[in-house]
């Protein structure tokens, strides 16, 4: 069985973070494991509080990692600190880590911040340019283009100024009024649009921690890194389609929408 390994941040609701993470990576077909970065207090309305792992610990859970069951693909979510993005980054380049899908986890669904303003520089420093793919929204890639994006264009030029700037493929997540649910992939110099149609559910809490989980259960798999992508798209938009509302905020995704399809809705 090909495995997979997510490293980020505890969502005590369930609707994100490592718990989304397994969730993902089990429904779509590989064995999941986690080194766990930080502790979050939250729900679907918000986060209250973080409570990050110590550099060192983290490094000891990588360790355990690597030196037992290795990855076939890694995936990097909420990183909080540059201490903690220099241990991933160095653990990493030690093993050799490979197919590495990165969620630059900036901003939480509910608005609230989850990472420092010095460890941007440092993620995109030590990390991006390891990355088989980089997964931004839209208000991640104009902090990480240093632009404004209001059309297919601009995701266009966006995409391809931090994928030249970093070395890496880019997947630039649509949405946010700019298109219906397009995504663009960067890679190797071109764009391919990855299309997709706008689902009427305001219960999006953990779609990216999702899509780029799918995305590296999938490259685990030896998929193409563009099919991988679509696979990951078509995997979160029957996630959402089930409809799942739990909670008074933006609520989380059905995850599990497959059993119940099999017949394990009780």
């Amino acid at each position: 069985m090909k495995t997979a390994l997510s490293i980020a941040g505890s969502d005590s609701s369930g609707g994100a973070g490592i718990q989304a993470d397994i969730k993902t990576m089990t429904m779509n077909g590989v064995y999941a494991m986690t080194a766990v970065t930080a502790l979050t207090a939250q729900n679907t309305t918000g986060v209250s509080a973080i409570m990050e792992s110590p550099p060192e610990f983290l490094k000891e859970q990588l360790d355990a990692i690597f030196q037992d069951i290795y990855p076939d693909a890694v995936k990097i979510g909420m990183v909080s600190s540059s201490e903690l993005i220099h241990v991933i980054a160095e653990r990493l380049n030690h093993y050799k880590a490979r197919n590495i899908v990165i969620d630059p986890v900036m901003i939480a669904t509910s608005g609230s911040a989850l990472m420092k303003s010095d460890a941007v520089e440092i993620l995109t420093k030590e990390l991006f340019p390891i990355a088989s793919v980089v997964t931004p929204n839209i208000p991640e890639a104009q902090i990480l283009a240093a632009m404004t994006i209001t059309n297919s264009e601009d995701m266009r030029e966006a995409a391809k100024k931090i994928g030249t700037l970093y070395g890496c493929a880019v997947l630039l997540k649509g949405g946010h009024s700019i298109n219906d649910a397009d995504d663009l992939l960067w890679e190797n110099g071109e764009a391919h649009w990855i299309k997709g149609n706008r689902i009427d559910n305001s219960n999006t809490h953990g779609t990216g921690c999702t899509l780029s989980s799918a995305i590296a259960a999938n490259l685990a798999k030896g998929c193409s890194l563009i099919t991988a992508v679509q696979n990951a798209k078509d995997y979160i938009s029957d996630a959402l389609m089930a409809m799942l509302d739990l909670g008074k905020g933006s609520g989380p995704l059905n995850h599990a929408f497959a059993l119940e399809k099999s017949g394990g809705k009780e």
